[in-house]
């Protein structure tokens, strides 16, 4: 959690309280200590940069939450609509 810390320029205290507003889960060593995915570090970056600019921890979690849905259901509508464009009429 250290070495993640100091890469997004955070506390570890600031990481554990995404783990308890549960942005997002990680994974956990042999020896108990948090793993953090890319996908994960990208995230708590989001999630520093709403906090810094003044939003609330809770919200800003949600915030990302709503925009991360959001990118997937935009995802799946293009596959859909590429689909229906692509079979015969």
């Amino acid at each position: 959690m250290g070495r993640a810390a100091d890469i997004l320029g955070v506390t570890p205290a600031f990481l554990r309280s995404l783990d308890t507003a549960r942005l997002f889960v990680p994974q956990r060593s042999a020896g108990g200590h948090r793993r953090y995915s890319r996908y994960q570090l990208r995230l708590a970056q989001r999630a520093h940069d709403l906090v810094n600019q003044g939003t609330a921890l809770d919200a800003a979690c949600r915030i990302i939450i709503l925009e991360d849905q959001l990118a997937e259901a935009q995802r799946i509508n293009a596959q859909l609509q590429q689909r229906r464009d692509s079979s015969p009429a």
